[in-house]
């Protein structure tokens, strides 16, 4: 082609694409109008930043005061835990004097030869409780049991009351290492005592062994780890006003909670020397009834009895199994008989939740021994335990439904199958029992 044809279609393309963008260009209102958007657009964007930058200072805010609350409640969590003890003194604060009531209103009816042959209305195990900052990390604590299902006499009795010494090891930087109690305090022995009370308690009866009881004495507790321990030593009779034999109680439980669903315990006791006389009973509950000698009292000086005992509990979300198993070795000083016996106890529990608040729980406990023991059960004191009858084995089954309304209110009903045998070879076949009850606290 000849350069000067090259030069004009390149001239005349230059000449169309120019003319096409004076043709395609807006008029000076569409210039104002996409300014106008433009701006616009600015201000929004200026806008969101601001609202960003608002979000992130709000954001910091709650993630600061999250992690205060964090340590607030891990700080409280940790003083919790490491009271493995009794039951007692909680989310303290100086100078707070906090009074709380425990109670549980029922129905109960055995058979005949059951505590409630007449089928009765009454108020169960009601507790009255006050607690109360004393210094810093020292807090009080006591109980007064208004009618205690077990005493038949209509009077008040003292329960728990100490003073409690808490962190001591934070002074050389181990807190919750160890922390000591002193004055009158539940026996450390087992799991069960922790849970008796009408709303703890997933059924209205207790198991066969039913080990607890409140004595004077001295308690160091604490937590390292996955591991817990208590370590008590306490009178061991029965009289609240005075220890009628020098040799004390001792009592130990080891715990360790590998998980969050299992824990275990082992503890051990030895209830010392007790008086016949003057002492009668030991302070631990066991049967439904005490530790006593089985010899008279003109021939027999002292008695004792030296326990062992294994828990476990495997907890899911809607319920929980668990098992204890025991030995007694029992003896007294009768100069006119070998009264030594061997008992054998054992129970499991599990309960699940049916439907939202409505829960199932079943129980099974029984005792054994060879050449029998006063064991009260859910049958007349009178006649199983003060009387020379000896029961050679007892078994228990308890079943029951429970409703939480809420965690200081449930309402609960149980119907228990309990079957023994005499040395003598009677049968204990009329004491089963049938309950129903409102348990509620405040």
């Amino acid at each position: 082609m000849p350069r000067s044809f090259a030069f004009f279609f390149r001239y005349l393309s230059v000449g169309l694409v120019g003319a096409q963008s004076v043709w395609s260009a807006p008029a000076g209102s569409d210039f104002q109008a996409l300014a106008e958007q433009n701006r616009r657009l600015q201000e929004q964007v200026r806008a969101q930043q601001q609202t960003i930058e608002l979000l992130n200072a709000k954001v910091n805010a709650v993630l600061q005061a999250s992690e205060r609350h964090d340590r607030e409640l891990r700080g409280l969590q940790e003083r919790v835990e490491v009271t493995p003890g009794s039951v007692g003194p909680s989310a303290h604060r100086e100078g707070e004097i906090r009074i709380g009531a425990e109670v549980g209103l029922a129905y109960f009816h055995t058979g005949a030869e059951g505590r409630f042959p007449k089928a009765e209305f009454r108020a169960d195990d009601p507790v009255i409780t006050v607690e109360a900052a004393v210094w810093k990390n020292v807090y009080a604590f006591t109980e007064l049991k208004l009618l205690p299902r077990e005493d038949n006499v209509e009077d008040f009795q003292l329960g728990e009351l100490y003073v409690d010494f808490e962190n001591v090891s934070a002074a050389w930087g181990r807190p919750g290492w160890l922390n000591l109690r002193i004055g009158r305090i539940n026996i450390p022995f087992g799991e069960e005592y922790q849970r008796r009370g009408p709303i703890a308690n997933p059924l209205i009866s207790h198991s066969l062994p039913d080990l607890w009881g409140v004595d004077e004495g001295v308690e160091a507790y604490g937590k390292i780890g996955p591991l817990s321990y208590v370590l008590a030593v306490q009178n061991g009779g029965y009289s609240r006003l005075r220890d009628f034999n020098a040799d004390k109680a001792i009592v130990a439980r080891l715990g360790w909670q590998p998980t969050g669903w299992l824990s275990v315990s082992g503890s051990a006791m030895r209830t010392g020397q007790i008086d016949t006389v003057d002492d009668e009973l030991t302070e631990l509950w066991f049967g439904n009834g005490f530790f006593r000698a089985l010899g008279p009292a003109s021939s027999t000086a002292t008695f004792s009895a030296n326990l062992i005992q294994a828990d476990a509990t495997a907890r899911w979300k809607k319920g929980h199994l668990s098992g204890s198993f025991g030995h007694v070795h029992f003896d007294d000083s009768d100069t006119t008989a070998d009264n030594s016996r061997r008992l054998n106890y054992g129970a499991i529990e599990g309960v699940q939740v049916l439907v939202e608040r409505l829960y199932g729980a079943v129980r099974y406990s029984e005792i054994r021994v060879a050449g029998g023991y006063p064991l009260a059960g859910w049958g007349s004191a009178g006649t199983f335990f003060f009387r020379p009858s000896l029961t050679e084995e007892l078994r228990r089954l308890s079943v029951g439904l429970g409703y939480r309304i809420g965690p200081p209110l449930v309402l609960k009903i149980e119907y228990t199958r309990e079957r023994g045998r005499m040395v003598n070879g009677a049968r204990r076949d009329q004491e089963d029992f049938f309950g129903s009850e409102v348990g509620f606290r405040f």
